[in-house]
């Protein structure tokens, strides 16, 4: 028995030794002093604000469901913009085509909305039928004046005689000048470029992006067609006649989310630019071109 005891009583106290390191303490309060407020309780970090940050009296635009109205309701906004330094106000005067021959005065309307999430619907189909929907009153035939005013659905939209400072007529820049949507969008272009002479045997040469058409004197011209970039002299026509004095040229573009411009001019047989032609445009001068 002596022997037994021996040998149990050292192994029941290891036993109690683990048992006691394996217990976790209970944690302790912070100690106060009598009648003082005890401590405040340990606060977690603050949750980050969800929502944007607005400025006393703002108010937040609604959320918007498509990517590209998403992109069009961050550029949009109540804050005086400009055109300057892509587009200058149309003169009375006659503006020559620039050095190679590109045309940069043009009637612009302003954007109609035509949401589109991607490019890759352009196809010839689509972009020939967003094109024959009628938006306005005789949108192939018009020569607008300067300030003139359409209703394009729940839209009032404006004409604007402008000269481009560049060859290529941004009109990304435009949109976004006049604080209109600048993605999902549909532009029209018209311009009367005159003539010194009977030119036969040209070609309308032209650049878009993303996809266009333009006529010359109430024909069609050139298509351009799917999604792209603009460069130079990407599509020309078959060989055309102009008149002497006065040609309508019209075109429209169309495109989603990316930027939006073109540049056209003529070419001759050879390809060569045609530099001796002048654009003037009705109305440009007078008291129809509203402030902008």
């Amino acid at each position: 028995m002596n022997l037994l005891r021996r040998v149990l009583t050292p192994a029941l106290g290891l036993l109690l030794m683990l048992a006691f390191q394996l217990v976790p303490a209970a944690p302790c309060e912070a100690q106060t002093a009598p009648g003082s407020a005890p401590p405040a309780p340990v606060q977690g970090p603050a949750a980050p604000a969800t929502g944007p940050v607005m400025a006393p009296g703002s108010v937040a635009a609604p959320p918007a469901t498509d990517p590209a109205a998403r992109r069009s309701v961050q550029l949009v906004d109540p804050r005086p913009r400009t055109l300057s330094p892509y587009f200058a106000t149309a003169t009375a005067a006659p503006k020559p085509v620039d050095k190679d021959g590109f045309i940069q005065r043009w009637l612009l309307l302003e954007p109609i909305t035509k949401p589109n999430r991607t490019n890759t619907v352009f196809t010839g189909t689509y972009v020939r039928a967003a094109f024959e929907e009628e938006y306005f009153p005789n949108q192939f035939t018009v020569v607008p004046k300067d300030g003139d005013a359409v209703t394009v659905g729940e839209q009032q939209l404006r004409w604007h005689a402008l000269d481009s400072s560049l060859f290529n007529v941004k009109l990304f820049r435009f949109a976004y000048g006049l604080n209109k949507p600048v993605y999902g969008v549909l532009f029209w272009a018209v311009t009367v470029v005159n003539s010194p002479r009977e030119m036969k045997n040209v070609r309308l040469a032209a650049g878009s992006n993303a996809s266009s058409m333009w006529w010359v004197n109430g024909e069609e011209a050139v298509s351009l067609f799917d999604d792209r970039r603009m460069v130079m002299d990407d599509a020309v026509s078959r060989r055309l006649t102009l008149e002497q004095g006065k040609n309508v040229i019209r075109g429209a573009v169309i495109n989603g989310p990316g930027m939006s411009d073109f540049c056209v001019r003529f070419v001759d047989e050879n390809g060569n630019p045609i530099k001796d032609l002048t654009v003037a445009l009705d109305g440009v001068g007078s008291s129809s071109a509203s402030s902008r």
